[in-house]
């Protein structure tokens, strides 16, 4: 298992003990499936960010990309 994924699990899991084993979400509020997890950057590396357990939070991996999606530029 990658240093990622065992990160990945140990946040998931002691999120599930603390609300009885419904994991919201960080981005939709929605459970997450342990299948579906992915670590979220709360604040994105690219906006000072770091890879600290204090900045990750889990979320759907869905969610996770369609945050990071470019916008287009309004007009």
């Amino acid at each position: 298992m990658s240093k990622l994924a065992h990160t990945r699990l140990k946040i998931y899991n002691t999120i599930a003990r603390q609300l009885h084993g419904q994991v919201p979400c960080w981005v939709c509020g929605l459970h997450v499936a342990p299948p579906d997890a992915t670590l979220e950057h709360i604040q994105p590396l690219s906006e000072g960010g770091n890879s600290h357990q204090a900045n990750l939070a889990i979320s759907h991996a869905v969610c996770n990309q369609a945050r990071h999606a470019i916008k287009p530029l309004q007009p």
